[in-house]
């Protein structure tokens, strides 16, 4: 049985007679125990689809599953086996982080000490924090105590809407070191992120943008499959570079990676000493051009442009 089923969802949003489809006759599923991944920028439909399969809205077209019940007539069981952790802070931020893990502990019909074991690595850091007010927690404390009440009820699976987005680059580490010890206790995941260097440290992931997705597959095989020669280039004036590539007649895409550009070209046997020779010409100064290995962003701005 498949954790998640979704075949031909189309979602649309409409406003003063503008109609926006944010999701866009989309279908893919997720197997049991994998940690599965939806990348993309914001408004490429993520959330939709997460409030779909988690019962909050209807899908206008299509049909989803999951763990083999339908969004449709399974709502109560669905929001019995899942933890849903919304990508805006949703707990009671008036209440301590103790009253809120019990509130939700009593919702499901539970306790804490009865799923102790399950949230303990993530709980122990949050303990000297207990009794106080979860709107006073720093932003990374706040994703942790939101983890724990969406794990409380020991569900099969969990929905983590860009759960890691405005925290600190350490309390990311933290996070996704602790997605990895539940996946060891067999629980499915689905997160989102708009961040292209989490895609990595999932099992799979789908590449989104305006409610399509471009491709699923592993992180190893989307890179595999890029097909291009890389090139970072680098110089005095990055302005006048950026303008010069995209005016470069073998210029197939170029974009801004940091203080540097990745430049793709249309034909492989055009190279470095070619590239360096054009912008030469255009009077660019200190040019660096060095043949690198594409990333997930990579593949991603390349898939764009197809």
């Amino acid at each position: 049985m498949k954790a998640v089923e979704l075949v031909n969802i189309v979602k649309t949003y409409t406003s003063k007679n503008h109609t926006i489809t944010a999701v866009d006759d989309v279908s893919f599923s997720v197997e049991e125990g994998e940690v599965f991944g939806l990348i993309g920028p914001d408004g490429a439909g993520k959330t939709s689809i997460f409030r779909i399969l988690t019962t909050l809205i209807l899908a206008d077209k299509g049909s989803a599953k999951v763990l083999g019940n339908d969004v449709l007539k399974d709502l109560k069981e669905i929001r019995n086996i899942s933890g849903y952790m919304p990508g805006r802070f949703s707990l009671y931020q008036d209440l301590t982080v103790e009253e809120n893990l019990e509130f939700f502990a009593t919702v499901f019909g539970t306790t804490i000490q009865e799923n102790y074991r399950l949230v303990e690595d993530i709980y122990k850091q949050l303990e000297p924090f207990k009794n106080r007010r979860a709107g006073k927690l720093s932003g990374g404390m706040k994703q942790k105590l939101a983890l724990c009440c969406a794990l409380i009820h020991k569900p099969k699976i969990l929905f983590l809407d860009e759960p890691t987005t405005g925290v600190d680059p350490v309390s990311r580490k933290e996070f996704w070191e602790m997605l990895r010890r539940l996946k060891d206790q067999a629980i499915t995941i689905l997160v989102s992120t708009p961040y292209m260097d989490e895609a990595k440290l999932c099992d799979r992931i789908a590449l989104m943008q305006n409610g399509k997705i471009f491709e699923i597959d592993t992180p190893n095989n989307i890179v595999s499959g890029f097909g291009k020669k890389l090139y970072s280039v680098k110089a005095e004036n990055i302005f006048k570079l950026i303008n010069d590539l995209r005016a470069f007649p073998q210029t197939e895409n170029c974009f801004a990676f940091g203080d540097s550009l990745h430049l793709t070209l249309k034909e492989c046997d055009t190279d470095q000493r070619k590239i360096i020779k054009y912008l030469d010409s255009c009077k660019n100064k200190n040019v660096l051009v060095e043949r690198i290995e594409p990333g997930i962003e990579d593949c991603f701005m390349h898939l764009m442009k197809k």
